[in-house]
């Protein structure tokens, strides 16, 4: 198993270290550097979470209304908690606290679901729905919250004298990686089905997604050297260890099939997400911890993941 990770991660890793040896060389100066992350933050992103979510359906929310409610308030609690804790024991401000909570505290279901989840259970029904109901409360709800954190703590975007927006929420909802994704979970929710004529137009541009992201993650990595602290300690258990802990525990007590539980578990144990990294770099906040946490993490999920997975076989019975 822990082959078949390592051979999964192999290319986000091979990837990201192009882009931190191009950033080193100096092949992409910092102006351009944030070109690519706004190109991923408008829309190469925006694109990859409307496609993900409209392929959902009302019904299969329903159904799994235990998963739902656990990813749900699994996911925003820990969210919240890394957005506290990190100002109560690293004195950090708001808008870093957010954007940890956008790192430590979401998973990068969107970049690696599929290719860590795919090999072990296989491509079958259950595992699109795991993926899926978890890429919604991160991408629909723990980002936006992220991004209104961000603003309401001055970190967001500025007007044109510097000061921050006046109304964080409204400056939230204006990023397209906001509502693109909570007008997708809408027209689930309301049944409507988005023509599969769409998809070429949306996939083109959703397939930069991923390797772009990646690639701008090595970007920023190298601009800052990889630190090694008690508060990238911190982040690194919180996301390895206490977030996959808590979902294992509240699936166990609500009675989770045993597959889906193991699923749960590994989805949030994944790496960060990408776009906390991309959000990091584009506002200039929280970047050296943020990264260093993000690789960190990359390397630790290798020896974390083996881990749960048997943990969790353990605790529901298969």
């Amino acid at each position: 198993m822990s082959k078949m990770l390592v051979s999964d991660l192999i290319p986000i890793i091979a990837v990201m270290a192009l882009g931190y040896a191009a950033g080193k060389r100096n092949v992409f100066q910092e102006d351009q550097a944030r070109v690519l992350n706004k190109l991923v933050l408008d829309f190469a992103l925006p694109a990859a979470l409307f496609v993900s979510i409209v392929k959902a359906d009302r019904a299969m929310l329903v159904e799994n209304a235990t998963l739902s409610a656990i990813s749900l308030v699994g996911l925003v609690f820990l969210f919240m908690l890394s957005y506290f804790t990190l100002q109560w024991f690293f004195k950090r401000s708001k808008a870093e606290g957010a954007v940890c909570a956008l790192i430590a505290g979401s998973p990068t279901i969107g970049f690696l679901g599929y290719a860590v989840l795919d090999p072990l259970y296989g491509t079958g029904v259950e595992t699109g729905l795991v993926i899926a109901i978890v890429a919604i409360v991160v991408n629909a709800v723990t980002i936006p919250i992220g991004l209104y954190l961000l603003n309401a703590g001055g970190g967001g975007e500025k007007t044109a004298d510097g000061a921050p927006h006046g109304n964080a929420l409204l400056a939230a909802m204006k990023e397209p990686v906001v509502w693109v994704p909570v007008l997708a979970v809408a027209l689930v929710v309301i049944g409507v089905r988005v023509p599969d004529q769409f998809d070429p137009t949306f996939n083109l541009l959703a397939q930069a997604n991923s390797s772009v992201a990646v690639f701008a993650a090595g970007l920023t990595l190298s601009a800052y050297k990889i630190e090694l602290d008690w508060e990238v300690a911190y982040n690194t258990a919180f996301k390895l260890i206490l977030m996959p802990g808590v979902f294992l525990l509240a699936g166990w007590a609500c009675g989770l099939d045993a597959t889906i539980l193991q699923m749960l578990v590994l989805s949030v144990a994944l790496p960060p997400a990408f776009s906390g990294i991309i959000i990091s770099s584009r506002f200039q906040v929280y970047t050296r911890t943020g990264t260093s946490t993000l690789a960190v993490c990359v390397l630790g999920f290798i020896v974390a993941a083996p881990f749960w997975v048997y943990l969790a076989r353990m605790v529901g019975g298969s």
